[in-house]
């Protein structure tokens, strides 16, 4: 199982990226996708999730208006467009894939670093 993130990199406050996460070694499609960040000193929190079949979203509080999560099932991939970034998104961003059946089966990716700075 493989959740690879890419996209990251140092931004102006303002600005805008797009996250992606690469997903290989697991049935794709059947997990619900979500996107995490924990900043130095912080509790990692949700930025955002999707369904497995790319229905219902949410959002952290902090995210909602800004950010915009979507996935590609035929590409195993999910998205995290940030717009409007602040200073306080500064983090480092994780991909996490879960389906809860009769177990819970949970993944992450290595995380990539996000800086607003100008």
């Amino acid at each position: 199982v493989q959740l690879v993130e890419s996209g990251g990199g140092l931004v102006q406050p303002g600005g805008s990226l797009r996250l992606s996460c690469a997903a290989s070694g697991f049935a794709f499609s059947s997990y619900a996708m979500s996107w995490y960040r924990q900043a130095p000193g912080k509790e990692r929190e949700l930025v955002a999730g999707i369904g497995s079949g790319g229905g219902g979203t949410n959002y952290g509080d902090s995210m909602k208006g800004r950010f915009t999560i979507s996935r590609d099932n035929a590409k195993n991939t999910v998205y995290l467009q940030m717009n409007s970034l602040k200073p306080e998104d500064t983090a480092v961003y994780y991909c996490n894939a879960r389906r809860v059946a009769m177990t819970t089966e949970d993944y992450w990716g290595q995380g990539t670093q996000v800086t607003v700075a100008s």
